[in-house]
């Protein structure tokens, strides 16, 4: 029997990426997840991974991974509501409960289907969805999975949100990163607590990218805004970046997570994770709240701070973010492409954003910082940018 034909539909829109310069394709690494990382026979200084207090590494977590999975094996066998929730798993959501002075914890496999579960359980067609036009695909895909009437308003701003909050008819909800994965930039999370208060709508913030990494003990954007359980009703973190583990959490209060388990799908009808990973967490958790942890998130700040810095020098401008996510807005994808190769040429690995993952003509290059960093690592960095940029301008 020969072979399936490729649809000349699907061929088509190959083509079109490859002419647009958006074709993706995945790099093979041949290393551990840290600062170095080889890829193919070369290994290279890596800003592009999300590891941002260089935990994916770290010995202690290597060595409860392995201790755990001699206790509980390596898979739970089941969804939390049939029999694959272990004791680990209960232990690490009261932990996170502790941390984070919530009620409840769920766990999940993803941040994605973190944000599928409760977007899609949460929303419907008699119950609005109104978020940031900047926000993960996966609070996106939540709100077209539930079927309900969907807007977005103008990135950051309240008033716009606040415009189309009261040209719906009913409360719903209000969702928004805490930190965006592709700008680096902060929420304006009071002012959304404020609105979400008033019109009685249910609030979900995304921190992915500010929990661990920010805040009194790493709790991330909302203890930044002096903010707490009090004020945010749904909130979800991964375990896939700051903890350097994998794996999500939402967290909410007790009957809004009887909710969830009644009818948040993603969480129902899915395997729980790996007890191993469970305990993990647990342990990336303790050294997150420890003086480590605290030497970390400091060690971070002074390389933000650094390369904000240097880059008054250079020709193209850095977005406005206090996080480690550090983008340099370049535009066109063809020049973000040269610039990332030009890197790259030098051991360097800093990857090009472009266009469906950002609007078009923005382009740019997602520099991320670890505590894993050294200093003289970010000043290389910053030297082999001047050197590309003076090549450019000669």
């Amino acid at each position: 029997m020969p072979p399936f034909k490729t649809p000349a539909w699907m061929l088509k829109a190959l083509d079109e990426r490859r002419e647009q310069h958006l074709f993706r394709s995945t790099q093979v690494v041949s290393s551990p997840q840290t600062t170095w990382m080889r890829q193919g026979d070369r290994r290279y200084l890596s800003f592009c991974s999300n590891d941002y207090l260089g935990l994916a590494n770290h010995p202690h977590l290597k060595q409860t991974l392995s201790d755990a999975a001699h206790q509980y094996g390596v898979g739970s066998g089941a969804s939390h509501l049939v029999c694959g929730h272990l004791d680990i798993h209960e232990r690490l959501e009261q932990a996170l409960s502790g941390w984070l002075g919530y009620e409840r914890v769920l766990l999940f496999s993803t941040g994605y289907m973190a944000n599928l579960a409760v977007i899609s359980a949460l929303a419907s067609k008699q119950r609005p969805v109104l978020m940031d036009k900047l926000n993960h695909a996966s609070l996106i895909d939540g709100a077209r999975l539930s079927g309900a009437t969907f807007k977005r308003y103008l990135h950051n701003d309240v008033d716009s949100a606040q415009k189309h909050l009261q040209s719906l008819d009913q409360p719903g909800v209000l969702a928004t990163d805490g930190i965006f994965s592709m700008d680096g930039d902060r929420a304006p999370l009071a002012p959304l607590v404020s609105l979400a208060r008033e019109h009685e709508w249910l609030l979900v913030v995304d921190d992915a990218h500010g929990l661990g990494c920010m805040g009194h003990e790493g709790r991330g954007a909302i203890d930044l805004e002096g903010l707490s359980a009090q004020d945010v009703s749904f909130l979800m973190g991964t375990f896939g970046k700051a903890f350097g583990v994998a794996g999500a959490f939402v967290a909410c209060s007790q009957d809004m997570a009887d909710y969830l388990t009644q009818f948040a799908r993603p969480y129902i009808y899915t395997t729980a994770m790996s007890p191993a990973i469970a305990a993990t967490v647990l342990a990336s958790l303790e050294l997150i709240r420890s003086d480590e942890g605290q030497q970390r998130r400091e060690q971070l700040a002074n390389h933000i701070q650094l390369l904000r810095q240097r880059s008054a020098a250079w020709p193209y401008p850095m977005m406005p973010s206090d996080s480690a996510i550090q983008p340099m807005l370049i535009g066109q994808s063809d020049d973000a492409l040269h610039i990332s190769a030009a890197l790259a040429e030098a051991g360097i690995l800093c990857k090009a954003i472009r266009p469906p993952t950002v609007p078009p003509n923005t382009a740019r290059l997602r520099i991320t910082l670890s505590a894993e960093h050294t200093h003289g690592e970010v000043v290389h960095l910053c030297d082999t940018l001047d050197a590309i940029f003076n090549d450019v301008s000669e």
